[in-house]
Formats: structure tokens, sequence, C-alpha cells
């Protein structure tokens, strides 16, 4: 990435060399070349929100900036993004979306994210930081800036407008307004499930911001709680757990299972164990943030749920999907089994026939399919 102050090479983690997905694009760049053609002051509190890959605060890293991001993924991809580019450990620092945000900023860049929830949360976290000086530029791709995302930034810190767009780019300037009564953080949202999903009929869910379908259960997963299957005990895996409830479910039925929640996202596991815990649920459960099963020892693991994301930030993928399916088979015990919920159309039961050398059809919808893969 070419950037006024030098040419980092940047990656995304875990390091593919088949991946043709770049660490940064043209927002990344935009947004440098404005801090520098405009001699915004660097030498305060820097604090870089929703860096997808380490791109800016690599870019940035001689102003010993602080990256707060909602991704493990991301955040490990700028701890070697940093390394490769020779920044002394500790010049940045990284912080979690569940991390206390700094006490005060004096420039804040925001890379909007594609949840406007978790916009809306970070903001009105790291509001009390901002004063009336503070220099606060957003930047995304045109498609990712809606009137909805200029309206949160003029909502919750002061007036706000757009640059022009350069290569499908824009940037959000915004005025901070100390005066401006804000609004109450509405995150995390507390709900309560349907009937006729199984054994967390009538369940709390609680939902962080950025959470998948955070205000309401999501059909796909509605469909894989009637499907899933019956209490054996043994150590279960929700693998991409978002707020936990398929993993609470398992663990409501059968309190002899041991249920470890993993998902990359910190909001995410963060959901998941207040979710658990709102439900009174007597088992045993781990929570982790991760790279799916990476780290779970191979043979251990008896049982695999998962509904695997097939997007990364805007692009459409399937290489999540199948790293979890190639984790799940690893850390399975033979005779172990993945369940999968997805769309018909992602043809799931391919890949898990090519990888497990079997694939059975549970259950199926007009638009949902339910594959058990087992492994031999």
């Amino acid at each position: 990435m070419t950037t006024p102050w030098g040419e980092p090479a940047l990656t995304r983690f875990p390091e593919d060399p088949r991946d043709r997905l770049r660490a940064w694009d043209a927002s990344d760049e935009y947004l440098l070349r404005y801090l520098a053609a405009e001699r915004v002051p660097l030498d305060g509190s820097v604090v870089v929100v929703g860096d997808r890959w380490g791109a800016l605060v690599t870019a940035l890293a001689a102003h010993r900036p602080v990256q707060i991001t909602d991704s493990w993924l991301a955040q490990e991809a700028t701890r070697a993004n940093l390394a490769r580019a020779g920044v002394e450990p500790g010049a940045v620092r990284l912080l979690t979306t569940q991390d206390p945000p700094p006490g005060r900023i004096d420039v804040l860049l925001v890379r909007v994210p594609k949840s406007l929830a978790l916009l809306e949360d970070q903001l009105l976290r790291l509001a009390p930081a901002v004063h009336a000086g503070t220099v606060v530029v957003g930047t995304g791709m045109v498609k990712e800036i809606h009137t909805s995302t200029l309206e949160l930034f003029e909502r919750i810190l002061g007036p706000t407008r757009t640059s022009l767009a350069e290569k499908k780019a824009r940037l959000i300037f915004c005025t901070p307004d100390p005066a401006l009564e804000r609004p109450a953080n509405p995150w995390p949202y507390v709900y309560t499930l349907p009937e006729g999903i199984g054994p967390a009929s009538r369940g709390t869910v609680v939902n962080h911001a950025g959470v998948f379908c955070a205000d309401r259960l999501d059909i796909g997963t509605r469909f894989f709680l009637g499907h899933l299957p019956d209490g054996r005990g043994g150590r279960v895996v929700d693998l991409g757990c978002g707020n936990g409830v398929v993993g609470t479910s398992v663990a409501l039925a059968d309190p002899g299972a041991e249920v470890l929640f993993v998902d990359e996202s910190f909001q995410a596991v963060a959901s998941a164990e207040a979710t658990y815990q709102a439900n009174g649920v007597p088992g045993q459960a781990e929570f982790r943030v991760g790279d799916g099963l990476a780290g779970v020892p191979s043979g251990s693991v008896d049982l695999v749920l998962n509904n695997p994301p097939f997007h990364s930030h805007q692009a459409t993928t399937d290489a999540t999907a199948w790293r979890m399916f190639t984790g799940a088979r690893r850390a399975l015990r033979p005779g172990g089994e993945l369940w999968v919920v997805g769309n018909r159309h992602l043809g799931y039961h391919v890949k898990l026939r090519k990888l497990f050398g079997n694939s059975r059809l549970v259950a199926s919808d007009p638009k949902f399919v339910v594959l058990k893969a087992v492994k031999r």
C-alpha cells in the first residue's frame, strides 16, 4: 500500500498466498492522503476505530495510535503487519470493542463498519473522550456510507458532512459539539425468544452491538434450533457462536455437555457468555475469541455446530466456511459429527463430501438445509 508515510507490505489473517483480497482498500488510502495533505496534527492521542486489517495504524505507527476493533482476525493481522513493517512492540496500542476506551481523543479516525449498530455503540462509548478540538474523520467506500451513517455522527458527535468521492471512496468530516445532548446507549439489547424452538423457547438473548441479527432471532438459526441433534453429552462446540443461542440450547437440553463457544468477534463472544448466564444454564461452558477451532486439540471434540458466514466485510467468499469445516474435521474425534445450517444455494454438501467423504441431509425447507458430516 502506497501512503505518505511509506509503502508497508500488508496481508490479511490468516495469511493465504491464494487469497486475492487485499488488506486495504481505496478508503484507507483516501484517509491517509487527506491526513497528510491537510497536515492534521497527529502528535496527540490518535484513535483508529474499525481498522479492517491494520492498514491505518501500520501507516501511522510513528504517531503511536490506538486501534479499537471487534475482530480477533483484524487484531492478529495488525500484529503481523506491524512486525513486518519493523514497528517496535507497544508502539501501537491494540484494544477490543469490549475494552474501556481512552480517556481523551485528539484525532478520531473511523473506518465505517458494515453494522450501523456497532458504529452507534462505538461512537457513544467514545463520545465522552472527544472534545471541541478533536479532529474526527470517517472513511469508507461509497456503498458503505448512507444517510443513516451520517445521521449517527451528527446525532452523537456533532455537525457532519462528506467529501467528494475518489475511487469510489468517501470521507466523513464531523465537528464535535461538546454541548450536544447524546442519547443513551441502547446496547447490549436484550429480548425473549419465541416458543416452538426447542429447549431455548422463551429464553433470553443478550446481543451486543454488531452481532448478526441483533434485535431478533434470524431465520437460519431458528431453523437450526428445530433440528439440533439429541443430547449426547461430551464436548460440543458452537463454532461461530454469534449470540450463543445454539450452544445455550444444547446446554439447556443436556446439562452433561461441555460447550465451547467460539467466535472471532469480541462482541459475539461477550454476547454468548451473557446469553448463557441469563438463562441459568447448569452445565459447563468455555468462551473463546479466536480463529475458529485453531488451538483446540485434535480429536478432542464430539460435536460441532456451525452456521458459517459467507461474507468477509463486503466480499462474498466461502473461505471462512472452508476453514471452519477443515478445523472441525481436525478437532473431531473419530465418529464425531459436524452439523451445519446454511442457505440451500451455497452447496455446502459438496464441500463436506470432499472433506469428510460423506454428507447427509438432516432437514430442509425452501431456503435452508441442515447437513451432517461424520468423521470416519
